[in-house]
């Protein structure tokens, strides 16, 4: 008999809750077995549409979520117990459970048969994707308040989704994926264990409740080999370290992404084979097999993909799952010694990074350390493909092609930017609508628990039965944890490009006026700063003076900056899709403090957007095709020279 095929899922979400609502729902209707919801950058950094921080960002890469009312809209038609549900959703993920749970509450849903994840796994948020907002361990605090509530009153949702996906996007080798994952969910039991919230004879099922996320890259015998070193030292370490004795709740139980990071603008349909290809590495291995994948579109590299898009994405798994004969064999690497050979050598290793790791006191204490890891691990993938080591097809060989039918401006979806005025007025109409003291009194209660240690949970359902926000919730936490900026890891990582740079760094050495001084700024909530920090690193290389403060600033703050270290070039970062309202709004901040050092962008930058970002200033744009670090340094040296001329 055929096994039965892994839950189907997109990753979807955008504008509003009533149009992804939509989406979602026509997208069940074509097969999907379980909901993926993308949320927007200020729900996952806990600002509500009208906070001057969620300027440009708005349903952009998500949906925003703000109260009750757009949970009910979301879910609207979708039965809640009977769907499996993941959220992206980390450090406002016990905000976000809450209105789930309060929605199933309002709709009638048996809450004990709740069934999803919320991804709530912070430590790659500090490591790899930024949307952190609290300290390490208040930031841990959440997370073992949401295993407590959750193992007694919706004992079926995992409450965390130990995510090792971003720190391979984030330049993490096979071994540090496995090791830096492991040491997560090692901190994180560790501390449900120490709270004593959770009873001994229960704790099997905490352990029992941790799923895992993954990435799934080109390589996949690799692949294959690195998900099989997880399912052993998982089961490993729950029966060494924790003691669980029943098989079942030892079990390896992840879900998957395939590599998005390895697709490219060049030549997009490539992409395609890359994402079956991928694809293959979490499914061909009955005994390590995902039990849900989502496939990114093929066109993410170019913006935000269409209904259509996804529907490709679900068809590939589709015909892998119900077309091949994939199920119906027993583990057919049973017996390989190659296999088996490459596991246990990529186990060996993981377990000494591992061990490196909780030496340093455990991945919460060691965030530090393990960024700079990773800025270093990726400044040599970059090294590799910039050089043709690392062969990329249709960006560094093969690179002679016919027009693509499938570029261009209607390649992908755009978001309407009223969406942002239309998200403005609806948060001023909910608040206008409902009872501000029953409002009061709830935030009054969360903070409480907040100060005295009590669970945060049920004051968060109070609040959002009450009609609280986002942004009031995160506002309060705010003020009793406090913010956090994580670490750049840029400061101990080096390119090691030797003479591929050598022509530049002798340029800039000799430059009259000395050294130019480089600002690298990621305006806005977009926290993914990997290439924000590999032209950090290959600027410092080359000989630039380099100024980097990590991510998330303000207009404001980017013009001070700019102002202050008197800076000869500005970089400006965004892969959000927010540069159209961004980028103007610095470059008329930076005029107005005196500042006219050219400005150039980088990111995910549609090429219509292109003249317009040219007339507002935006001396030179470069996207991921541009991976050639020389060429833009090069480039950025000709700028800084004529504007030294001026």
């Amino acid at each position: 008999m055929a096994d039965r095929p892994w839950v189907m899922r997109t990753y979807s979400g955008h504008s509003t809750a009533r149009a992804s609502n939509e989406l979602y729902r026509t997208n069940l209707s074509r097969g999907q077995t379980g909901l993926s919801i993308a949320f927007d950058l200020p729900t996952q950094t806990g600002y509500d549409p009208d906070a001057p921080e969620a300027a440009g960002e708005v349903g952009k890469v998500g949906v925003p979520v703000v109260h009750l009312g757009h949970m009910a809209q979301l879910m609207d038609g979708i039965p809640q117990d009977e769907m499996n549900t993941s959220m992206t959703i980390n450090a406002t993920a016990a905000w976000l459970l809450g209105l789930y749970i309060a929605n199933a509450e309002d709709t009638g849903s048996d809450v004990t048969k709740l069934t999803g994840t919320t991804q709530n796994d912070i430590v790659k948020e500090y490591l790899s994707r930024g949307t952190y907002i609290f300290p390490p361990g208040h930031s841990r605090r959440l997370i073992v308040d949401m295993f407590a509530y959750t193992v007694g009153h919706v004992p079926k949702w995992n409450p965390i989704n130990v995510c090792s996906y971003h720190l391979q996007e984030a330049g993490a080798t096979p071994v540090q994926e496995l090791a830096y994952a492991l040491a997560t969910a090692i901190g994180v039991l560790d501390a449900v264990k120490e709270s004593g919230q959770v009873e001994p004879e229960d704790f099997d099922e905490v352990v029992g409740r941790i799923s895992f996320f993954v990435n799934s890259g080109i390589r996949f015998v690799e692949e294959t080999c690195k998900m099989r070193a997880f399912t052993q030292m998982w089961d490993r370490l729950c029966a060494d370290r924790y003691g669980v004795k029943d098989p079942k709740l030892r079990r390896f139980r992840y879900g998957v992404q395939v590599n998005s990071l390895g697709l490219t603008e060049q030549q997009p349909e490539n992409n395609l084979q890359r994402i079956v290809l991928e694809t293959l590495g979490v499914t061909l291995s009955r005994d390590a097999r995902a039990r849900a994948v989502q496939l990114p579109a093929w066109n993410e590299a170019l913006g935000l993909p269409r209904p259509w898009d996804q529907q490709w994405s679900l068809r590939i798994q589709q015909v892998l799952a119900l077309e091949t004969d994939l199920l119906e064999y027993e583990d057919i690497f049973a017996g390989s010694h190659v296999i088996e050979k490459k596991t246990s050598e990529l186990e060996e290793a993981a377990q000494a990074e591992l061990d490196e790791v909780l030496e340093l006191g455990g991945a919460f204490e060691a965030i530090e350390e393990l960024k700079t890891r990773l800025v270093r691990s990726q400044a040599d993938r970059t090294r590799r493909i910039e050089s043709g080591e690392l062969k990329v097809v249709g960006v560094n060989c093969f690179t002679d092609s016919a027009p693509s039918p499938l570029s261009g401006a209607e390649s992908f979806l755009k978001v309407d930017p009223s969406v942002e005025a239309e998200l403005k007025a609806d948060v001023a109409e909910w608040r206008a609508g409902r009872d501000a003291k029953a409002v009061t009194a709830a935030v009054d209660a969360l903070r409480r628990a907040a100060e005295d240690g009590s669970n945060i949970m049920a004051p968060t359902i109070a609040l959002a039965h009450a009609g609280g926000t986002t942004g009031e919730w995160a506002g309060a936490l705010r003020e009793v944890f406090g913010e956090y900026r994580a670490p750049t890891g840029v400061a101990g990582a080096a390119g090691h490009r030797g003479a591929d740079m050598g022509t530049v760094a002798a340029r800039l050495k000799g430059m009259a006026g000395g050294p130019p001084r480089l600002l690298v700024a990621k305006p806005g909530l977009d926290g993914h700063s990997n290439g924000a920090e590999q032209i950090a690193v290959a600027a410092r290389d080359a000989g630039f003076e380099v100024v980097y403060q990590g991510i998330r600033l303000t207009p404001e703050q980017i013009a001070a900056t700019a102002r202050d270290e008197d800076v000869d070039i500005v970089g400006l970062s965004i892969l959000s899709g927010s540069h159209m309202e961004l980028v103007p709004d610095v470059i008329e901040r930076l005029r107005a403090l005196g500042v006219d050092a050219p400005v150039v962008l980088g990111g995910i930058i549609p090429e219509a957007d292109q003249p317009r970002l040219a007339e507002l200033g935006v001396a030179a744009v470069y996207t991921p095709k541009d991976f050639e670090m020389g060429r833009i340094m090069a480039d950025m040296a000709d700028l800084v020279e004529a504007h030294r001329r001026a």
